[in-house]
């Protein structure tokens, strides 16, 4: 029998996603976003499958003794932050002992080694950008939670300063056919605006008084409106030019953690050829660069490529690849020693885990985003010969339910 629309349930473990799991008593599990695992709660159920329900919280019982007031208004309404109603030591916990639980359940690793741990210097204005979508009346907002519906934004605590100062600012024509809306803030406060469509046509904007950059990205390419395309990004006193097509990691602080790791962790010598996978504007490459003999970069964003061109062009000894990794790895006739992996959060394709047992590195180094993903790609290694040495979380994400891990393996 279906369940009621509304139930009353107790909560057992927070899972993986933003949510918090129990039983209905047909033995279903119910997910429940915005809860915390040991708290009664009364839900409406909003989506049914055969094996689990979700379901929207419409009031906590008996809360949970880590439950916090979040600090955000929207909370619970927009669907950008997941934890802000818990501490921020207490969201690091939950996201390493998540991360191990993907690792075990779904890589099947019965051991793991111990997780070296980075909180974000900054659990609040951390984002140096931010994605929007239009209301209907023009105004920037973000989807509202388990819906495509654009929620109107009045407060958020996630970006820079000079963002905050900015979006409240912006509104446009929502006729243009624009899509998307990225702000993004350099290490010199500089602002850009990049607006995404389908449309060829360029949307008419209005921004002269407003001290931003503007760029349409659509099918044919990029194009200036205001301004400049570009940003710089100084990471470990080191500035990298970033395109308005490119993608970036959005907070340096905890970007420059996972440099200095990369850098401790690995065993490179000048004798080394390193292949950096998905390697984007090179923010890694360019400091491993002066480690190896030979590095070579495979990327298929063209924006992300001639960043990585500005970027490396010091270096004699870099190649770069514009094409996806799919197509580049079965073809290389050389012997890696490293090869360093930061894919989307889709993971790696069949293709590129077949490439990878073929090349066999001595050592694999794989940066991710989704524990579920990395889990499942972590199992194929292992089946190949890969030890798992050493992992480490990043919380690149703080108040989200997002993960940066890294995995180092070697064979």
């Amino acid at each position: 029998m279906p369940p009621e629309t509304q139930v009353e349930v107790t909560l057992d473990e927070t899972v993986y996603g933003g949510a918090a799991m129990g039983r209905l008593a047909d033995g279903r599990a119910l997910f429940v976003p915005y809860a915390l695992a040991g708290e009664r709660v009364l839900v409406e159920v909003v989506q049914e499958k055969a094996r689990h329900v979700w379901a929207r919280l419409l009031q906590v019982v008996q809360p949970s003794s880590q439950r916090i007031v979040p600090r955000c208004p929207h909370f619970g309404e927009c669907g950008g932050c997941h934890y802000q109603l818990l501490p921020y030591e207490t969201q690091v916990s939950l996201k390493v002992k998540l991360l191990a639980e993907q690792l075990q359940r779904i890589g099947g690793f019965r051991e793991l080694p111990s997780i070296e741990v980075f909180p974000s210097p900054f659990a609040w204005h951390y984002r140096n950008s931010l994605q929007f979508h239009l209301t209907a009346e023009g105004k920037l907002g973000f989807q509202r939670a388990q819906s495509h519906e654009t929620l109107p934004i009045q407060q958020c605590f996630l970006p820079l300063s000079p963002l905050v100062d900015l979006w409240k600012q912006i509104e446009l024509d929502p006729v243009a056919g624009i899509e998307r809306v990225e702000l993004r803030c350099d290490s010199d406060e500089n602002l850009l605006m990049v607006l995404e469509s389908e449309r060829i046509e360029t949307p008419e904007v209005l921004v002269e008084e407003l001290p931003i950059s503007v760029v349409h990205l659509s099918p044919v390419g990029s194009l200036v409106m205001a301004g400049s395309e570009h940003l710089w990004m100084e990471i470990k006193r080191q500035r990298l030019r970033l395109s308005a097509g490119a993608f970036f990691q959005v907070n340096i602080a905890v970007a420059e953690q996972v440099v200095d790791y990369l850098l401790e962790r690995l065993h490179l010598s000048t004798d080394d050829t390193l292949l950096d996978v998905y390697c984007g504007g090179g923010l890694y490459s360019l400091f491993l660069a002066p480690k190896v003999g030979r590095l070579i970069g495979i990327e298929s964003s063209p924006y992300a490529c001639r960043d990585f061109e500005f970027n490396l062009d010091a270096f004699e000894h870099v190649e770069l690849y514009e094409a996806s990794a799919e197509q580049v790895l079965p073809q290389l006739n050389l012997q890696p020693q490293t090869i360093l992996l930061d894919p989307p959060r889709s993971g790696l394709s069949r293709t590129v885990r077949e490439a990878l047992a073929r090349l066999a590195p001595p050592q694999i180094a794989y940066i991710s985003c989704d524990p579920a993903t990395f889990a499942r790609d972590a199992h194929h290694l292992a089946q190949n010969g890969y030890h798992l040495e050493h992992l480490a979380f990043f919380d690149m994400f703080p108040q989200t339910y997002h993960i940066e891990g890294i995995g180092i393996f070697w064979r």
